[in-house]
Protein backbone atom coordinates (compact mmCIF):
# COMPACT_ATOMS: atom_id res chain seq x y z
CA UNK A 1 0.00 0.00 0.00
CA UNK A 2 2.89 2.63 0.85
CA UNK A 3 4.02 1.55 -2.57
CA UNK A 4 1.34 2.19 -4.51
CA UNK A 5 0.59 5.51 -2.59
CA UNK A 6 4.29 6.48 -3.15
CA UNK A 7 3.65 5.71 -7.07
CA UNK A 8 0.82 8.08 -7.05
CA UNK A 9 2.64 10.89 -5.17
CA UNK A 10 5.24 10.73 -7.73
CA UNK A 11 2.72 10.99 -10.67
CA UNK A 12 1.21 14.13 -9.50
CA UNK A 13 4.27 15.34 -8.78
CA UNK A 14 5.85 14.65 -12.63
CA UNK A 15 2.11 15.95 -14.11
CA UNK A 16 2.69 19.07 -11.90
CA UNK A 17 6.77 19.58 -13.16
CA UNK A 18 5.23 19.02 -16.48
CA UNK A 19 2.40 21.90 -16.09
CA UNK A 20 4.74 24.41 -15.01
CA UNK A 21 6.90 23.59 -17.65
CA UNK A 22 4.86 23.99 -20.40
CA UNK A 23 4.03 27.80 -18.93
CA UNK A 24 7.78 28.70 -19.14
CA UNK A 25 7.89 27.04 -22.92
CA UNK A 26 8.18 30.34 -24.72
CA UNK A 27 11.22 31.32 -22.60
CA UNK A 28 12.78 27.52 -22.89
CA UNK A 29 12.26 28.26 -26.71
CA UNK A 30 14.09 31.21 -26.83
CA UNK A 31 16.58 30.05 -24.63
CA UNK A 32 17.47 27.03 -26.92
CA UNK A 33 17.75 23.52 -26.39
CA UNK A 34 21.57 23.21 -26.09
CA UNK A 35 21.51 25.59 -23.50
CA UNK A 36 18.59 23.75 -21.15
CA UNK A 37 19.47 22.15 -18.22
CA UNK A 38 17.20 19.28 -17.01
CA UNK A 39 19.15 17.27 -14.17
CA UNK A 40 17.08 18.49 -11.59
CA UNK A 41 14.41 16.04 -12.61
CA UNK A 42 14.17 12.53 -12.47
CA UNK A 43 14.19 10.11 -15.74
CA UNK A 44 11.11 9.38 -16.34
CA UNK A 45 10.22 13.35 -16.21
CA UNK A 46 12.84 14.58 -17.80
CA UNK A 47 11.99 12.20 -20.55
CA UNK A 48 8.50 13.88 -20.90
CA UNK A 49 9.69 17.63 -20.71
CA UNK A 50 11.89 16.95 -23.62
CA UNK A 51 8.86 15.43 -25.68
CA UNK A 52 7.04 18.30 -24.65
CA UNK A 53 9.61 21.09 -25.76
CA UNK A 54 10.65 18.68 -29.31
CA UNK A 55 6.68 19.10 -29.80
CA UNK A 56 7.09 22.82 -29.71
CA UNK A 57 9.81 23.08 -31.92
CA UNK A 58 7.29 21.28 -34.22
CA UNK A 59 4.93 23.56 -33.87
CA UNK A 60 7.52 26.49 -34.36
CA UNK A 61 8.50 24.95 -37.61
CA UNK A 62 12.08 24.06 -35.70
CA UNK A 63 12.82 20.60 -37.17
CA UNK A 64 16.13 20.57 -36.14
CA UNK A 65 15.45 21.62 -32.77
CA UNK A 66 12.55 19.05 -32.07
CA UNK A 67 14.95 15.99 -33.48
CA UNK A 68 17.77 17.42 -30.66
CA UNK A 69 14.97 17.12 -27.98
CA UNK A 70 13.58 14.00 -29.50
CA UNK A 71 17.26 11.95 -29.25
CA UNK A 72 17.67 13.41 -25.98
CA UNK A 73 14.34 11.16 -24.56
CA UNK A 74 14.96 8.54 -26.65
CA UNK A 75 11.69 8.77 -28.83
CA UNK A 76 12.09 7.45 -31.83
CA UNK A 77 8.48 7.50 -33.35
CA UNK A 78 8.95 11.06 -32.98
CA UNK A 79 12.08 10.92 -35.21
CA UNK A 80 10.54 9.00 -38.09
CA UNK A 81 7.89 11.64 -37.76
CA UNK A 82 10.37 14.55 -38.14
CA UNK A 83 11.06 12.12 -40.81
CA UNK A 84 8.64 11.80 -42.70
CA UNK A 85 7.63 15.42 -42.14
CA UNK A 86 11.22 16.43 -44.47
CA UNK A 87 9.93 13.35 -46.94
CA UNK A 88 7.23 15.35 -47.55
CA UNK A 89 8.47 18.72 -48.50
CA UNK A 90 11.26 17.07 -50.93
CA UNK A 91 14.21 17.30 -47.90
CA UNK A 92 15.41 13.83 -48.52
CA UNK A 93 18.96 14.13 -47.04
CA UNK A 94 17.38 15.20 -43.97
CA UNK A 95 14.75 12.95 -43.63
CA UNK A 96 16.90 10.12 -44.27
CA UNK A 97 18.94 11.72 -41.44
CA UNK A 98 16.15 11.45 -39.12
CA UNK A 99 15.44 7.61 -40.07
CA UNK A 100 19.24 7.13 -38.91
CA UNK A 101 18.65 8.44 -35.76
CA UNK A 102 15.36 6.17 -35.33
CA UNK A 103 16.91 3.22 -36.40
CA UNK A 104 14.35 3.30 -38.72
CA UNK A 105 15.82 0.61 -41.33
CA UNK A 106 12.22 -0.42 -43.24
CA UNK A 107 11.99 3.88 -43.67
CA UNK A 108 15.31 4.11 -45.11
CA UNK A 109 15.31 0.78 -47.83
CA UNK A 110 12.30 2.72 -48.82
CA UNK A 111 13.47 6.36 -49.10
CA UNK A 112 16.27 4.58 -50.76
CA UNK A 113 14.22 3.22 -52.90
CA UNK A 114 12.43 6.34 -53.68
CA UNK A 115 15.50 8.57 -54.12
CA UNK A 116 16.56 6.06 -56.82
CA UNK A 117 13.78 6.38 -58.98
CA UNK A 118 13.67 9.70 -58.46
CA UNK A 119 16.92 9.98 -59.95
CA UNK A 120 18.79 11.60 -56.71
CA UNK A 121 21.24 9.42 -56.55
CA UNK A 122 23.25 10.96 -53.37
CA UNK A 123 20.43 10.55 -51.16
CA UNK A 124 19.88 6.89 -52.36
CA UNK A 125 23.74 5.71 -51.70
CA UNK A 126 22.80 7.75 -48.42
CA UNK A 127 20.02 5.58 -47.19
CA UNK A 128 21.60 2.46 -48.48
CA UNK A 129 24.91 2.74 -46.89
CA UNK A 130 23.03 3.62 -43.61
CA UNK A 131 21.78 0.21 -43.59
CA UNK A 132 24.57 -1.34 -45.33
CA UNK A 133 22.61 -3.03 -48.26
CA UNK A 134 25.02 -3.74 -50.34
CA UNK A 135 22.60 -5.34 -52.89
CA UNK A 136 21.00 -1.66 -53.24
CA UNK A 137 24.60 0.14 -53.60
CA UNK A 138 25.15 -2.69 -56.28
CA UNK A 139 22.25 -1.16 -58.19
CA UNK A 140 22.61 1.77 -57.82
CA UNK A 141 26.07 1.44 -59.02
CA UNK A 142 24.88 -0.20 -61.87
CA UNK A 143 22.23 2.49 -62.80
CA UNK A 144 24.88 4.99 -62.19
CA UNK A 145 27.34 3.34 -64.91
CA UNK A 146 24.62 2.85 -67.18
CA UNK A 147 23.91 6.93 -67.44
CA UNK A 148 28.05 7.31 -66.96
CA UNK A 149 27.55 9.00 -63.32
CA UNK A 150 31.34 7.84 -63.11
CA UNK A 151 32.43 9.56 -59.90
CA UNK A 152 28.88 7.69 -58.26
CA UNK A 153 29.64 4.37 -59.45
CA UNK A 154 33.28 4.59 -57.95
CA UNK A 155 31.98 5.83 -55.06
CA UNK A 156 29.34 2.82 -54.18
CA UNK A 157 31.40 0.17 -55.96
CA UNK A 158 34.55 1.41 -53.46
CA UNK A 159 32.23 0.98 -50.58
CA UNK A 160 31.14 -2.40 -51.66
CA UNK A 161 34.68 -3.73 -52.48
CA UNK A 162 33.44 -4.77 -55.52
CA UNK A 163 36.70 -4.81 -57.83
CA UNK A 164 35.29 -6.43 -60.86
CA UNK A 165 32.49 -3.46 -61.01
CA UNK A 166 35.34 -1.01 -60.58
CA UNK A 167 37.04 -2.38 -63.51
CA UNK A 168 34.23 -2.19 -65.23
CA UNK A 169 33.90 1.27 -64.63
CA UNK A 170 37.27 1.72 -65.57
CA UNK A 171 36.83 0.57 -68.98
CA UNK A 172 33.75 2.59 -69.90
CA UNK A 173 35.69 6.26 -68.77
CA UNK A 174 38.22 4.75 -70.60
CA UNK A 175 36.26 4.68 -73.31
CA UNK A 176 34.44 8.13 -73.39
CA UNK A 177 37.98 9.52 -72.62
CA UNK A 178 37.22 10.17 -68.95
CA UNK A 179 40.77 9.64 -67.73
CA UNK A 180 40.82 10.85 -64.32
CA UNK A 181 38.00 8.60 -63.43
CA UNK A 182 39.48 5.42 -65.34
CA UNK A 183 42.54 6.06 -63.17
CA UNK A 184 40.74 6.28 -60.24
CA UNK A 185 38.52 3.61 -60.47
CA UNK A 186 41.64 0.75 -61.84
CA UNK A 187 43.16 1.95 -58.49
CA UNK A 188 40.52 1.25 -56.59
CA UNK A 189 40.13 -1.81 -58.61
CA UNK A 190 43.70 -2.45 -57.66
CA UNK A 191 44.41 -3.35 -61.38
CA UNK A 192 47.77 -2.84 -62.54
CA UNK A 193 47.82 -4.17 -65.98
CA UNK A 194 44.89 -1.80 -66.69
CA UNK A 195 46.56 1.11 -65.23
CA UNK A 196 49.55 0.65 -67.53
CA UNK A 197 47.10 0.04 -70.41
CA UNK A 198 45.86 3.58 -69.51
CA UNK A 199 49.40 4.84 -69.10
CA UNK A 200 50.02 3.57 -72.94
CA UNK A 201 46.82 5.23 -74.30
CA UNK A 202 47.89 8.63 -72.35
CA UNK A 203 51.33 8.40 -73.83
CA UNK A 204 50.83 7.79 -77.09
CA UNK A 205 48.50 10.96 -76.98
CA UNK A 206 51.24 12.96 -75.27
CA UNK A 207 49.06 13.22 -72.25
CA UNK A 208 52.60 12.93 -70.12
CA UNK A 209 51.00 13.67 -66.51
CA UNK A 210 48.36 11.52 -67.03
CA UNK A 211 50.40 8.52 -68.09
CA UNK A 212 52.94 9.71 -65.08
CA UNK A 213 49.91 9.25 -62.71
CA UNK A 214 49.00 5.88 -63.91
CA UNK A 215 52.55 4.23 -64.45
CA UNK A 216 53.09 5.66 -61.18
CA UNK A 217 49.68 3.59 -60.00
CA UNK A 218 50.60 0.98 -61.48
CA UNK A 219 54.07 1.13 -59.82
CA UNK A 220 55.87 0.66 -63.38
CA UNK A 221 58.86 2.18 -62.05
CA UNK A 222 60.34 1.60 -65.29
CA UNK A 223 57.86 3.74 -67.39
CA UNK A 224 57.76 6.42 -64.15
CA UNK A 225 61.61 6.92 -65.06
CA UNK A 226 61.37 6.85 -69.25
CA UNK A 227 58.90 10.21 -68.52
CA UNK A 228 60.88 11.84 -66.18
CA UNK A 229 63.92 11.71 -68.07
CA UNK A 230 62.41 12.53 -71.74
CA UNK A 231 59.50 14.23 -71.05
CA UNK A 232 60.64 16.31 -67.57
CA UNK A 233 59.57 19.38 -69.85
CA UNK A 234 56.35 18.41 -70.54
CA UNK A 235 55.10 18.05 -66.81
Amino acid sequence: MQKVVSNLVDQTQQQKDVSNFRKILPSLIEKGIDNINLSMFNEVTKKDLLIVLGDEYVRKGRPQDAVKAYILAGDRKKLVVIGDDYQKVGLFGDAINSYKLANATEKLFAIGVKCLEEGKVPDAIHAFRSINSTDMLSKVGDVCLEKAKFDYAIEVYAAIGNKQKLASVGDRALKEHQLAYAARAFELAGDAEKLNGLGDTCLREGLFNMALRAYTLANNMMMVQFINENFAKQL
